[in-house]
């Protein structure tokens, strides 16, 4: 072991070399610059493991780690519920595709409403569940935003202690630094501590670059799953109007045909020719309106007009009957020619298209008689509104895109609406030369 008398003359003699030789100098400072650059190195990450923490996984310091698996467990216990509520509904959807392909009578009818009733009933409650997951994925994701903030805010800490350290040192020359230190083994670890606080800044910066991005990215997700969210709140409304429509069809079935399958059979007559009646009627009309319309007049307005596309006749809705759907209830009947826009009682009906009235059939009396608008557009077109409460326009009219032409008709056997309507909508048709095509080509 070195005495203190040997320590201070090797001292003394690096010292002298340093000064008093000058082509020493920078030999000197270029031998001892890796070492004292490296030698930071080792403290640091010494001094760093006191400070780790996880920058992407979920840390055990609070209670965040427990609500995190609380929700989890959560989750998996309403996602196993939904996946069984599935299944559930795939049963009654069955059943309904199976009561169809057998004869078309009351009886057979009522047992598919009271599936589709069930299944809608299942549909509802799996939706209820769904919004529920939805909201345990938001605040999942809450969690993460606030365990993130942390992380920014101790990295921000670090990052902090780390300049101030390596600021105080660089203020430092490499000769004070020697001179400071007893021996060359300090001077080494010194310089290694230096170097391992500018590795380790580096890597904080890194880390830190990482957990904001994260945070970011977090941040769109909650946004995404929030819209979700809504459309499923609408999605769930929607689902409890189908529900009681189909529930007041039932109710208004058995009312009309008091259990009777006679009964339902002159009912379903009546239906079918007051449909045929209607379809011929709009046909004769297409031919003999567009014939008088050959005018140069008539003719220049539905020129102007050619190039519009179709607007929704009224505000856009679910939509509870599709083109030829085939879970319309009375396909057996007719094939269902037109899209039904749900729409509360007395809805503001517009005119998806300029062109001339037609047709206006009106229920005086409100007796349940079915009640519409057709008109004439431009391209061989024209549009039916049925189903109508009020009507605004009269024959021969030439009405504007988005003009108010009636009111949209309620429940079964109320004015315009006809006896055997599914409840408040808008039944809308897009013909094409006299034959009815699907509305939502036409639609944006």
């Amino acid at each position: 072991m070195a005495s203190p008398n040997h320590t201070c003359i090797a001292k003394n003699s690096l010292i002298f070399y340093t000064f008093f030789v000058p082509a020493y100098r920078p030999k000197l400072v270029y031998f001892f610059y890796p070492f004292l650059i490296g030698s930071l190195f080792l403290v640091f990450f010494a001094a760093s493991n006191a400070y780790q923490l996880p920058i992407l996984e979920i840390g055990g310091e609070d209670d965040t780690d427990n609500s995190i698996t609380e929700l989890n467990q959560d989750l998996k216990t309403r996602r196993e519920a939904v996946d069984a509520l599935k299944l559930q509904a795939e049963e009654y959807r069955g059943k309904v595709i199976a009561h169809r392909n057998e004869a078309f009578t009351l009886k057979n009818q009522l047992l598919i409403l009271d599936a589709q009733i069930a299944k809608i009933s299942v549909e509802i409650q799996t939706k209820e569940q769904e919004i529920e997951i939805t909201k345990l994925d938001i605040r999942g994701i809450e969690l993460r935003i606030e365990q993130l903030k942390k992380i920014i805010g101790r990295q921000k800490e670090r990052i902090a202690d780390i300049l101030r350290i390596v600021y105080q040192n660089q203020e430092k020359s490499e000769l004070e630094i020697l001179l400071l230190n007893d021996s060359l083994s300090d001077f080494f670890n010194h310089a290694q501590y230096i170097e391992n606080l500018h590795d380790g800044l580096h890597k904080q910066l890194i880390e830190l670059k990482s957990a904001n991005e994260e945070l970011e990215s977090e941040e769109v997700s909650i946004k995404a799953k929030q819209d979700a969210l809504e459309r499923q709140k609408k999605s769930f409304e929607d689902q409890q109007y189908g529900l009681k429509d189909q529930e007041r069809v039932k109710t208004q079935l058995l009312e009309e045909t008091r259990e009777s399958e006679n009964t339902f059979r002159t009912l379903l007559q009546e239906l079918k020719s007051q449909e045929e009646s209607v379809n011929e009627e709009i046909i004769l009309l297409e031919k003999t309106i567009r014939k008088k319309l050959e005018d140069e007049d008539a003719a220049k307005k539905l020129e102007q007009a050619k190039g519009e596309l179709l607007s929704w006749p009224v505000p856009k809705n679910t939509i509870t009957a599709y083109f030829h759907d085939p879970s319309y209830p009375y396909r057996y009947v007719f094939e269902h020619p037109a899209i039904d826009i749900r729409a509360p009682h007395r809805t503001t009906v517009a005119a998806s298209a300029s062109g001339y009235v037609a047709k206006t059939r009106k229920d005086p009396n409100c007796d349940g008689r079915y009640s519409y608008i057709m008109i004439i557009h431009a391209n061989g077109l024209s549009t039916v509104y049925g189903h109508v409460n009020g009507i605004d326009v009269e024959e021969g009219q030439f009405v504007i895109q988005g003009q108010a032409i009636g009111r949209s008709g309620g429940m079964p056997g109320t004015c315009g609406s006809g006896r055997l309507t599914t409840g408040p909508h808008m039944h809308f048709e897009v013909r094409l030369n006299g034959i009815p095509i699907d509305p939502l080509l036409y639609l944006p």
